[in-house]
């Protein structure tokens, strides 16, 4: 499908189609390309909003989650939004919780896929090496079970990122904020109908982790994948469609 990036004030998002307000939020190294399979089948029957998280432009000073969730609060002030379904994927999931957290009124219901937020193991905690393809190459690989899912694109377009100075640094800043930042406490607060799809094969956030979000989540539903890793809308998309199709039409 052709899609069109759309500007209000100072924020660029992808929004396509009518009805129910779905958010999706992106990872750390997130690009359109990971929720392209969801934006396709949903937004055919709900309207999907994808907004660009400013990860890497945000001062450095600032770069953290309560920073992200500040820029969420605003777009959807900006957007003029009522209550929404919050997607998130891996860095995009611990958002959406803090979000929600924050705005328990404004979320009727969640779905989450390799969210941080409990424990994460990446990239992101050590400084990326700048300048070496090969090991930016490993390092995405990592985050599929497939090492063929990540294509020589997604791979350039992580590397051009990591040969940033200004933007490496936030990155380590986020990871680190996202260390920091944990949920286990929290989570008990959250009372909204939340899907888990996790990868079986999750080295990010292992299933353990999800296993550990459903016992804190109060209204949630655990799903797995085989043969998926840390984003399974990209890995497995089908079957990550399907799990949500299901979720939603049943929930909002």
């Amino acid at each position: 499908m052709e899609i069109e990036v759309k500007t209000a004030g100072k924020y660029k998002y992808i929004e396509e189609g009518e009805g129910e307000v779905l958010v999706l939020l992106h990872g750390l190294f997130g690009a359109l390309s990971n929720w392209e399979s969801v934006l396709e089948r949903f937004s055919k029957k709900y309207k999907v909003i994808i907004p660009f998280m400013p990860i890497y432009d945000m001062p450095m000073r600032k770069a953290g989650l309560k920073e992200l969730v500040k820029f969420v609060e605003n777009f959807v002030e900006e957007k003029g939004l009522g209550q929404f379904t919050l997607i998130g994927n891996s860095l995009g999931g611990h958002v959406a919780l803090m979000y929600t957290l924050k705005h328990p009124d404004k979320v009727k219901a969640m779905a989450l896929t390799g969210s941080s937020g409990l424990f994460e193991n990446s990239m992101g905690g050590s400084y990326p090496k700048r300048g070496s393809y090969e090991y930016i190459k490993e390092r995405v690989e990592y985050t599929f079970y497939d090492p063929k899912t990540a294509t020589k694109e997604y791979v350039d377009e992580v590397f051009k990122i990591t040969k940033s100075i200004p933007k490496c640094m936030n990155i380590v800043a986020i990871a680190k904020s996202a260390q920091r930042n944990n949920l286990a406490g929290d989570l008990p607060n959250i009372k909204i109908p939340t899907l888990l799809i996790w990868g079986l094969n999750d080295t990010i956030t292992p299933p353990a982790v999800a296993y550990e979000f459903d016992r804190l989540l109060p209204n949630s539903t655990l799903r797995f994948i085989d043969k998926c890793c840390h984003a399974p809308m990209m890995e497995q998309p089908e079957a990550f469609n399907d799990y949500l199709d299901e979720f939603l039409t049943n929930t909002i």
